[in-house]
């Protein structure tokens, strides 16, 4: 298989990415959501084993971005595990992926579009929502190097907002180490159920492979963008959850609407709180973006192979995006943002997501020596991690996001059944 990014051909994306551009995507979908939303509900479930939590999160999302690295690495095309799972464990599994991939993100979208819209606007949240959703379309259908470099910028402002929480964090009279000590309230399944929801964060690293297609020498770019972007995600979301529980403390983190806002504010530094709003909100429009991108590469590849209605996989003439799968995600996104409720796409989201994973440390369990298969413990804690966060998630989360996997499962069934007639 040449990889090497020839010339796209007839229906082939062009190759446009390099690592730099790769990692940027990953950091723009992953430093955003988890930094600013689930710190709070991640207090919540998991008291002072926060911090054991996010550990815990991280461990799993190293083992998928392992297995997903080397998949991608084999199998440099658009739509990531759906590829993966269709090629090694059969059509079925990739199908599953795609469509826990798709359906998941889909919701993860409206949850940050509706970010954007309660921290800019909150009285008209959801209209800003919908703005936000029909901007960030227009930018991803003129092309995957315009939407990189304004990932780039993206990136840039929220990582200059998150040092100065730090810095005010950890510098201020109010903040105490004491409040990392773990106690009596941290319990199993509490620290679980944190990881999943922090986990939600960590799940950017999936659009590098979902472009598989439109990077440069992707054997090579992937496999490196991929823990480099997971790796600064860590690093920053562990020395921010730091700083916001030295000042605020478990308790008071818990019940915070906007931690990073209050924590500025409990370190006696008010007039940063403004400052925060915005970078909150520039963090929410940069995971947009590249969910908004990942999810219509998805969608290419399934309707490539007619599990989608076939004229989504059609690519523009001049910009050489598939304009048809990225106008209708942002058109049920739009829908979902006008009438969503933000914790609940979150909670579906992070199911759907989880599952697609599962499918992914599975197809990279099958991989050979030769074909830079990971150490197999690799898999096998990434696999059961997932499936395990999955189902400790709150209860209406793992009840619906199991009913639609289900009715993906159906529908496939009834597909083959009618085609084999």
């Amino acid at each position: 298989m040449n990889t090497s990014g020839p010339p796209a051909g007839p229906g082939e994306l062009k190759r446009h990415l390099g690592v730099f551009d790769a990692v940027v995507i990953g950091l723009g979908s992953m430093i955003g959501a988890g930094i600013f939303a689930a710190l709070a509900p991640a207090a919540a479930a998991g008291g002072s084993g926060l911090l054991l939590g996010l550990a815990l999160a991280a461990v799993v999302a190293y083992c998928n971005a392992t297995s997903s690295a080397r998949l991608a690495a084999r199998y440099p095309q658009s739509g990531g595990t759906y590829v993966y799972g269709r090629e090694r464990l059969g059509e079925f599994w990739g199908y599953l992926a795609g469509w826990g991939f798709v359906v998941g993100k889909t919701a993860s979208c409206a949850a940050m579009a509706l970010t954007v819209g309660f921290y800019v606007w909150p009285a008209q949240a959801h209209a800003v929502a919908v703005a936000a959703v029909v901007v960030l379309t227009a930018v991803n259908y003129v092309g995957v190097q315009k939407a990189a470099w304004l990932t780039r910028l993206i990136v840039a402002v929220v990582l200059a907002v998150l040092a100065a929480v730090v810095t005010a964090g950890l510098t201020s009279a109010a903040a105490d180490s004491g409040r990392w000590v773990i106690g009596a309230d941290a319990d199993f399944y509490g620290v679980l159920q944190a990881a999943g929801l922090l986990f939600f964060a960590f799940a950017g690293y999936a659009r590098i492979a979902t472009l598989g297609e439109e990077v440069r020498d992707p054997a090579r770019t992937i496999p490196r963008a991929i823990p480099i972007a997971l790796g600064i995600t860590l690093v920053v979301y562990a020395v921010v959850a730091l700083a916001v529980l030295a000042v605020l403390g478990t308790e008071v983190l818990a019940r915070s609407t906007a931690p990073l806002t209050d924590a500025v504010r409990a370190a006696g530094l008010p007039g940063l709180a403004p400052v925060v709003r915005v970078g909150a909100a520039v963090a929410a429009l940069g995971t947009l973006l590249a969910l908004i991108l990942g999810v219509s590469r998805t969608t290419l590849a399934m309707a490539r192979d007619r599990h989608l209605p076939r004229a989504l996989a059609a690519l523009h003439p001049r910009f050489q995006v598939p304009h048809r799968a990225e106008l209708a995600v942002g058109a049920v996104v739009a829908v979902l943002a006008a009438t969503a409720d933000v914790r609940g796409a979150i909670g579906f989201s992070s199911f759907g997501v989880l599952v697609y994973y599962a499918v992914a440390n599975a197809s990279a369990w099958t991989l050979t020596p030769a074909e830079g298969r990971p150490s197999r413990i690799v898999p096998v804690v990434g696999g059961a991690g997932c499936l395990v966060l999955a189902f400790a998630l709150p209860a209406t989360s793992v009840l619906w996001g199991t009913l639609v996997i289900a009715l993906g499962a159906l529908v496939y069934g009834v597909r083959r059944i009618l085609a084999g007639n």
